[in-house]
C-alpha cells in the first residue's frame, strides 16, 4: 500500500471560501460611450429619389474609387513596402502573443522541480550528534523530484477582465493598421496628384517662357527701329525673367516630391513615373458619404477609440476584483529520499500535498484603491476620447463634403477664367502689332493667363485631393 501524504481541505475552508463569494460580488459596471450622431452629414448633397445607400463610398475598395491606372499600381506597392504600415502588422504580432497568454491565464501553473543536496552538520550540533548516533554519518542528503500545481479561481472575473483587456488590445491594434493604411492611401494620393500638378505647373511656365520670348523678340525689333522705347524693353525683359524663375522652381519641388513618394512607397529617393495628366483624371460629378452611423464600423481610428473604452472598462473591472479575496489551490507530489540508492524506490518515496487558501487584502498603503479609482478615472478619459474622434470624424467628412463642392464651382469659374485670358492675350498681341495697345497691356494680359492656369491647375489638384481626404473621412482605403 502508498504511503502516500495526502492533506485534504478541510470542510471550514470551503465554508469561508463561499461566505466570502456571497458577501463579495462584484457590482456590474455597464459600458455607456455611444454619442449623438445626426442622421447626416452637414454640407451632404441632398439624395436623389432613388438612392438607398447608406454606406456611400466607404464600402468601395481602392481599385473602384480611384480610376487611374498608375495611382492604383503605387497604392498597391506602397501597401505592401511602406515601413509604417510593417510597423502597424508588427504590433498585431505583438499583442497576439499576448492574447494568446491572456488565453490560458485559466488554466494551473505547473512546475517541475529536480533537487539534490548534502550538508555537514557541526559535530557539537543536535542534528550532528543525531546524525552521528542513528546512520553513523557526518553527512545528511537529500534528493528530492516533485512536481508542483498552482491555480488561482476566477471568483471576481480578475482573470477574464484580464482575457478581456488583451483581445481588446488585440483588436485595437487591427484598427491601427488599418488607419495607417487609410492614411496611407491618401498621402500617396496626395503625393501622386501634387507631383501631376507640379509637371503640369512646370509646362506652363515653360510655355509662358516661349511666350515671352516671342513678345520679348517683337519688342526688341520695335526698339530697333524707333518704334520701342527702352522702359518698353526692359520691361518685356523683366516679365521674361519672372517667368524663366518658375522653371528652376517647379523642378526643384519635382524633385522633392518624388522623394517624399519614393519614401511613401518603402524605396530609396527616386524618380516616378507618371503618364498621366491632371486634367485627364476625372472627377465624378457626384459622390455619396453615406450616413454617420456608418463611421462606427468603418473608420477604423473610431472603431479603435471604442475599443479603447472596452480595454479601460475591462482595465477597471480588473483592478476592482483586485481588492476582493483570492482563492488559491496548490498541490505538490513526488519522491524524495535522504538516499540517492532508495531515491526512485515506488512508493517508498512517494509524497504529496494539497493546499487551498483564501487571501483577503486588508492594507496595502491604499495602492489597490488608488489602483481602481485611476482606471476609473482612466475609463472615464476613453469614454471622452471616443466620443471626440466621433465629433473630428463627422467634422472630417462635412469639411471634405464642402471643399469638393466649392472646388467643383470654383473649378468651373478658373476654366472659364483661363479661356478668358487667352483670349485677351491673343487680342493684346494683335492690337499691339497693329499698334492699338501698349506694351503694358501685353505684359498684363501674358502675366494675367500665367497666374490663371496656375491657379486652375491647383484648384483641380485640391478638388481631386478633396476627393481622396472624404474617401478616408469615411473609414474607406483599408479594405
Amino acid at each position: 500500500m502508498m504511503n502516500f501524504l495526502l492533506i485534504k481541505i478541510p470542510h471550514w475552508l470551503c465554508l469561508t471560501a463561499l461566505l466570502f463569494i456571497t458577501s463579495c460580488k462584484a457590482p456590474q459596471e455597464g459600458v455607456q460611450a455611444s454619442a449623438g450622431l445626426p442622421e447626416s452629414y452637414r454640407n451632404a448633397p441632398a439624395p436623389s429619389a432613388d438612392t438607398t445607400d447608406t454606406l456611400g463610398i466607404a464600402h468601395l475598395p481602392k481599385t473602384d474609387y480611384f480610376s487611374d491606372s498608375i495611382l492604383l499600381t503605387l497604392l498597391d506597392t506602397a501597401v505592401a513596402q511602406n515601413n509604417d504600415l510593417q510597423l502597424a502588422v508588427k504590433n498585431i504580432e505583438i499583442a497576439s502573443r499576448i492574447l494568446s497568454q491572456a488565453r490560458l491565464a485559466y488554466l494551473p501553473s505547473v512546475g517541475l522541480a529536480l533537487t539534490g543536496s548534502t550538508t555537514r552538520p557541526s559535530n557539537n550540533s543536535l542534528n550532528g550528534i543525531s546524525l552521528n548516533q542513528f546512520l553513523g554519518n557526518k553527512h545528511i542528503e537529500d534528493y528530492n523530484a516533485s512536481v508542483s500545481f498552482s491555480w488561482e479561481l476566477d471568483i471576481w472575473g480578475k482573470i477574464r477582465n484580464q482575457k478581456a483587456a488583451a483581445l481588446a488590445s488585440y483588436l485595437q491594434t487591427e484598427e491601427a493598421r488599418k488607419a495607417v493604411e487609410t492614411q496611407l492611401v491618401t498621402n500617396v494620393a496626395y503625393a501622386y496628384y501634387n507631383l501631376l500638378a507640379l509637371r503640369e505647373q512646370l509646362t506652363i511656365a515653360k510655355r509662358s517662357l516661349a511666350l515671352n520670348d516671342t513678345t520679348l523678340n517683337l519688342i526688341k525689333l520695335q526698339y530697333e527701329v524707333g518704334e520701342a522705347t527702352l522702359l518698353a524693353l526692359e520691361q518685356a525683359e523683366a516679365q521674361r525673367l519672372s517667368a524663366a524663375t518658375l522653371i528652376p522652381l517647379y523642378e526643384q519641388e519635382i524633385n522633392i516630391q518624388e522623394n517624399a513618394l519614393s519614401i511613401l512607397l518603402g524605396k530609396m529617393p527616386a524618380a516616378v513615373f507618371t503618364a498621366a495628366h491632371l486634367a485627364d483624371i476625372a472627377v465624378p460629378d457626384r459622390v455619396s458619404a453615406g450616413i454617420p452611423s456608418v463611421l462606427l464600423s468603418r473608420r477604423p481610428d473610431v472603431h479603435a477609440a471604442e475599443l479603447g473604452v472596452r480595454i479601460a472598462d475591462a482595465q477597471m473591472r480588473q483592478a476592482r476584483a483586485n481588492m476582493y479575496p483570492s482563492l488559491t489551490i496548490t498541490a505538490q507530489g513526488g519522491v524524495n529520499t535522504f538516499t540517492a540508492s532508495n531515491w526512485f524506490t515506488i512508493p517508498a518515496s512517494l509524497f504529496g500535498a494539497v493546499a487551498g487558501g483564501i487571501t483577503q487584502p486588508i492594507f496595502h498603503n491604499r495602492r489597490l484603491k488608488t489602483a481602481y479609482e485611476v482606471s476609473r478615472i482612466e475609463r472615464e478619459k476613453s469614454v471622452i476620447q471616443f466620443r471626440q474622434s466621433m465629433l473630428v470624424a463627422v467634422g472630417e467628412v462635412a469639411d471634405a463634403l464642402i471643399k469638393i463642392e466649392k472646388l467643383k464651382a470654383r473649378s468651373v469659374l478658373a476654366a472659364e477664367k483661363v479661356t478668358r485670358l487667352r483670349n485677351a492675350v491673343n487680342n493684346a498681341n494683335s492690337l499691339y502689332t497693329n499698334g492699338v495697345a501698349n506694351y503694358l497691356e501685353v505684359i498684363t494680359a501674358q502675366n494675367n493667363m500665367l497666374q490663371s492656369e496656375l491657379e486652375l491647375t491647383d484648384v483641380k489638384r485640391l478638388h481631386l485631393e478633396a476627393l481622396a481626404d472624404l474617401y478616408r473621412a469615411v473609414g474607406g482605403g483599408w479594405q
